[in-house]
């Protein structure tokens, strides 16, 4: 039987209520990047309304060579109003030559985070550099203050880790327009960290909580929880661990894998966040992400989840503890949420309260069972599969200027894994088959009417299949092959009557061969091949496809608009085909 694998932590080192009223956004041409070693991902970039933006300048030109913060201050625009059509958050990041693990990038403003992602690994010839971008329409009323903010990219330089990061960011604000009007944006921003300018909180373990108590305005009646919950240390290959029972038979990491982020308001179930399994790049073989990360490593979207129908309680003047914490996490998950408010501009008070919450009695627990067996020479085969399905509603009312509004979310999360091993005297295999799915429902009533009606499924697959054969000289190869896709649907309805329905799918399939001496020292790589693939597509017409495909690092294929209207990309600029959060809700319109 072989021993542990080798480490696999690196080896070297708006509102729809305007949308008739937008213009298409025709996506900039990008300089053929075929030949090119530098990252190249087939994500779009945010979609811009018309008009000339005011520019904000948060920091350029840091380095980050350290693991302390690098603060900024921020002062709103001038000359573009105090309600945009849209904001922006660009930044640009690099790493230099040499060794350098990829490291946890976040900004920050105010308590409040503005990017979460990873860094690019440099190798010895190759200094990547690469861009994201962040909508944060929805973060406008933090903008319009003044405040602290910094950036956090933790990184060690030494005579080893010789890789020194560097970075800019600026915010870009479009300013309200006839063809673009303000977004309809949420009145309010509240970060749940106790950091005043901004921090990730550690969850070790499920009972851990990033947790806090708000005074909310009076007068709520929608809310909305913006979640990020990112692997770390011993739980950054969490998708690959297995229940602690079988953790010494398989020879892998224990704690299982099922990962969920959940909810609570005064300690009562108000929601889920599924966790997406994001890898690194330098997670498993880095080779696999040169020059084409995994889905969303460098710019990760958030989880909206619908804590609208606790808008009548929240309104109540007392404080209430909104808490995130991670069932399964084993050491552990950097975790931050901001709780996005919308206030009722015509009464002070709202008042309501719950009036149905199954998910109250539904713990999550997942269900556990094997196939293994184990020979009379010690060979194991067999699968490990854990499931875990929960269908829940929760209701509320809250009593508005609008009347009595109902406000229904209906949502069946589903997790399902199964871990087949194969391991004997030359051959440890692990294939690892996840899908996290969510079918969610979002609906506002008032009376016998349906008001507002906003639908969203998610899918997460991933398909990780990991062998290492072993020579008779000692010597051994490891095959990774890896595919992820990250799927979203949404769809918006008034009255029953679609006004608006999006899809998002990004794919990502990667493969490499690593070979080792027989004292475990790498000696060469072979067969490495990736391709992305990026679509998006809108009731209103809207079109993005892109694909990339690389080879020994090296890009050998990339193809922009293939398949949209005169092959070209075109999408409404109010649109998200990145995959980010909007409101189901904003189409009504308050």
């Amino acid at each position: 039987m072989l021993p542990k694998r080798f480490t696999r932590r690196g080896l070297v080192c708006a509102g729809l209520s305007f949308v008739f009223a937008g213009s298409a956004f025709n996506a900039a041409a990008v300089t053929d990047p075929i030949g090119s070693t530098n990252v190249t991902v087939a994500d779009p970039t945010v979609p811009r309304p018309p008009g000339t933006p005011c520019v904000v300048q948060l920091f350029s030109g840091l380095t980050f060579t350290d693991f302390n913060t690098r603060p900024y201050t921020y002062t709103p625009p001038t000359g573009c109003g105090t309600h945009w059509a849209k904001v922006v958050l660009e930044a640009d990041f690099s790493v230099t030559v040499g060794r350098q693990y990829d490291r946890t990038a976040t900004l920050w403003l105010g308590g409040v985070n503005l990017y979460f992602g990873t860094t690019q690994e440099p190798s010895a010839a190759v200094a990547p550099s690469w861009h994201v971008e962040r909508d944060l329409t929805d973060y406008s009323a933090l903008l319009r203050q003044a405040g602290n903010g910094q950036a956090v990219i933790g990184n060690v330089v030494n005579s080893t880790y010789t890789g020194v990061i560097g970075g800019s960011a600026r915010l870009l604000f479009y300013p309200a327009s006839p063809g673009a009007p303000a977004a309809k944006a949420p009145d309010a921003i509240y970060p749940l960290g106790s950091d005043a300018v901004g921090n990730t909180v550690a969850l070790g373990n499920s009972d851990s909580q990033l947790a806090k108590a708000l005074s909310l305005p009076r007068n709520v009646e929608r809310a909305y929880l913006d979640v990020f919950v990112q692997s770390q240390n011993a739980d950054e290959f969490w998708y690959t661990c297995v229940p602690d029972q079988y953790a010494a038979q398989v020879q892998e990491c224990g704690g299982g894998n099922f990962r969920e982020a959940e909810v609570s308001i005064d300690g009562q179930p108000a929601g889920v966040a599924p966790v997406y399994p994001w890898i690194y790049t330098g997670g498993i073989d880095p080779y696999l992400w040169r020059p084409t990360p995994g889905v969303q490593t460098l710019n990760f979207m958030p989880y909206r989840v619908d804590l609208t129908p606790f808008a009548g309680v929240l309104s109540d003047g007392a404080p209430h503890q909104v808490a995130v914490s991670v069932a399964g996490a084993n050491n552990y998950f950097s975790a931050t949420a901001s709780l996005l408010v919308y206030l009722d501009p015509h009464l002070k008070q709202v008042s309501g309260q719950i009036e149905r919450n199954t998910l109250v009695d539904q713990p999550p627990t997942p269900t556990i069972s094997d196939s293994l067996v184990t020979d009379a020479s010690g060979n194991i085969t067999g699968d490990i599969n854990t499931e875990l399905s929960r269908h829940f509603i929760i209701q509320g009312y809250a009593n508005t200027s609008h009347g009595r509004v109902h406000t229904k979310v209906e949502q069946t999360v589903s997790f399902a894994d199964t871990q087949g091993f194969t391991i004997n005297a030359t051959t440890y295999r692990q294939v690892s088959d996840q899908l996290t799915s969510v079918d969610s429902v979002s609906q506002s009533s008032v009376g016998a009417f349906v008001i507002g009606r906003y639908s969203e499924q998610l899918s997460y697959p991933l398909h990780l299949d990991f062998t290492q054969q072993v020579a008779a000289d000692g010597s051994f190869a490891l095959a990774t092959v890896v595919h992820q896709n990250y799927a979203k649907h949404g769809q918006h309805q008034l009255f029953d009557i679609t006004l608006y329905s999006a899809d998002v799918n990004n794919t990502v399939d990667s493969a490499d061969t690593l070979y080792f001496d027989a004292s475990g020292h790498l000696t060469s790589h072979t067969g490495q091949h990736s391709a992305q693939a990026f679509a998006f597509s809108d009731s209103l017409g809207g079109c993005y496809r892109r694909n990339v495909t690389a080879q020994s690092g090296v890009v050998t294929g990339y193809a922009s608009g293939s398949g949209c209207r005169n092959n070209q990309n075109s999408v409404s600029w109010f649109s998200h085909p990145d995959g980010s959060p909007d409101s189901g809700n904003a189409v009504l319109g308050w």
